[in-house]
């Protein structure tokens, strides 16, 4: 209840101070039935000009949130970046699957053999996708400190995102200035076109690899582990299981487009020039065949995927995930590393947003697992701890939403570039 009440309060005082805009798809304008063509319209390209909320993330996403590709304007430099993550991530399924494989058998092996390990899921998570993020971009293994490097600009990123801390620069400007001294000297492969400064390139490597994708893998295995916690997969049916745990927990929650051009939806309905349209992931995925937020991964063995409102990785005409190709594959790879290995324990609250990170017992295959006192315990602490978490965000989010405004990082941008 009191927890509710926070949350409540939390949303109110960022309207206020933030104000709100945009058309909801689905909802009362525009439903669900509408929801993937109206995406794929080509006039629903605007990303981050004209949208008051782009000062938040912005703000959240920075340093560099004008090379974040997903907030790039349309146009060539927005093409010439997306070309060069379509080259980077082109990697074939067994490359895929040994790098994930490999690296997190490396770091699962920091935990005890002979007892139960609690973790917060998240935090084991990220070391992996930095290792395999940096091999991926650099073509070689990736140092401690700079894997430390990695995921300390990772955490703070997602921990901002959650309202569940502060953003702090001089976290994410160490990783900046590693990248940038790889490519002064030279020994980056992955290079944008010479149009693009070193320090526009820093900080696209830095956006799109080593913020975006080690936070979302690292936030899907999360809740992958935990749901397996909770419905044991079988290990020889994973996809099942790791499609329905994006269905109940999709990664994003809402994207925003800007319409260049009208969209019209029916004789009663057009969305003018400069609407801002807010896709919402869950929503949409809660309609169709599988309406309901019920865990069942059995669903897939006769439901059409194609024919499912199910877009773990966005819609493919604009702007899809990059990594769509290899995130299955390494999300397999990993999950399936671990499920040999470990038996997977937790009492604390899922969600979507998972501010929590994850806690659950990992316990060695063929050791006892954690016990009804210890499971009633982190029950306990989670509800607890939920309380403290709830009051944390609406402090600290209050303020990033309040100094975001006040900044104005992608208003003042644009405005800069029209000059």
């Amino acid at each position: 209840m009191i927890t509710t009440a926070v949350v409540r309060l939390r949303e109110w005082i960022f309207r206020r101070v933030n104000g709100s805009e945009g058309i909801p798809i689905p909802g009362p304008l525009v439903g669900a039935e509408h929801f993937e063509r109206v995406y794929a319209d080509p006039a629903a390209d605007g990303r981050s000009r004209g949208a008051g909320l782009s000062d938040l993330f912005w703000y959240w996403l920075a340093p560099g949130p004008q090379m974040h590709q997903e907030h790039l304007e349309p146009g060539e430099r927005y093409r010439a970046v997306a070309r060069t993550t379509r080259q980077v991530l082109a990697i074939n399924h067994r490359r895929s699957d040994e790098l994930a494989t490999t690296a997190t058998r490396r770091i699962l092996a920091s935990l005890p053999p002979d007892r139960t390990s609690h973790v917060r899921l998240r935090d084991l998570m990220m070391p992996i996708w930095a290792e395999v993020y940096f091999e991926v971009v650099f073509g070689e293994s990736c140092p401690r400190d700079v894997r430390d490097l990695i995921v300390a600009n990772a955490d703070d990123v997602v921990t901002a995102l959650k309202g569940t801390g502060l953003r702090h620069m001089d976290r994410r400007d160490r990783l900046t200035r590693y990248l940038r001294g790889r490519l002064d000297a030279g020994t980056c492969p992955v290079v944008l076109p010479a149009e693009f400064t070193t320090e526009e390139t820093a900080w696209y490597l830095q956006g799109a690899f080593f913020n975006t994708a080690v936070v979302q893998m690292s936030e899907a295995m999360a809740h992958i582990l935990l749901c397996a916690a909770e419905h044991p997969p079988d290990l020889d049916r994973l996809d099942d299981h790791i499609d329905e745990t994006l269905r109940v927990h999709p990664l994003f929650g809402i994207a925003h487009r800007i319409t260049s051009a009208s969209i019209r939806i029916d004789d009663d309905v057009t969305l003018p020039a400069g609407s801002v349209l807010l896709f919402n992931y869950l929503a949409f995925q809660r309609t169709g065949p599988a309406p309901d937020d019920t865990f069942d991964a059995h669903r897939w063995q006769t439901i059409n995927r194609k024919e499912a409102h199910f877009i773990p990785y966005g819609v493919t005409a604009n702007r899809a995930c990059p990594a769509r190709g290899v995130a299955p594959v390494m999300l397999r790879a990993a999950t399936a590393e671990v499920l040999r290995h470990y038996a997977i324990a937790s009492s604390a609250t899922h969600t979507r947003s998972l501010p929590s990170r994850g806690p659950a017992y990992l316990t060695p295959a063929g050791l006892p697992g954690p016990g009804r006192a210890r499971l009633a315990s982190m029950r306990i602490r989670d509800r607890w701890a939920d309380l403290g978490r709830s009051i944390k965000q609406l402090v600290y989010g209050t303020w990033m939403v309040a100094d975001a405004r006040r900044q104005r990082l992608c208003a003042t941008y644009f405005q800069e570039v029209r000059q």
